[in-house]
């Protein structure tokens, strides 16, 4: 009896946990967008010239949108970050997360310079 309410319940939560995970997580297009004020330190498609900012292109979707809310709540401390995310709404984090996790991740290499 209690085999079997267990195996309904992980059942029941695969079902819901793989109708959650299809869902879209915001406008790829509307990310594209809103992305004008990220440029300048992550890059025109989220891979950074500069190793102090972190590449965002190709990172997962919803770790995009916790870290944003975790700036914007302060759980995350990053001056330029809190502020930058303090008047995102979910739907522009969301766009954003789609955007970002659209593009191919690249690692940025400096041109080597032979002494």
């Amino acid at each position: 009896m209690i085999r079997s309410v267990y195996v309904s319940l992980v059942a029941t939560a695969l079902l819901i946990g793989g109708t959650v995970a299809a869902q879209p997580i915001g406008d790829l297009e509307a990310g594209r967008e809103k992305s004008a004020s990220c440029v300048a330190c992550h890059g025109e498609v989220g891979v950074s010239s500069n190793p102090e900012w972190p590449n965002l292109a190709g990172q997962h979707p919803d770790y995009l949108v916790h870290a944003l809310q975790a700036y914007k709540s302060g759980d995350r401390q990053n001056a330029l970050m809190n502020g930058q995310a303090a008047g995102l709404s979910t739907e522009d984090m969301r766009d954003l997360a789609a955007y970002y996790s659209a593009q191919d991740p690249e690692v940025y290499t400096p041109a080597r310079t032979s002494r």
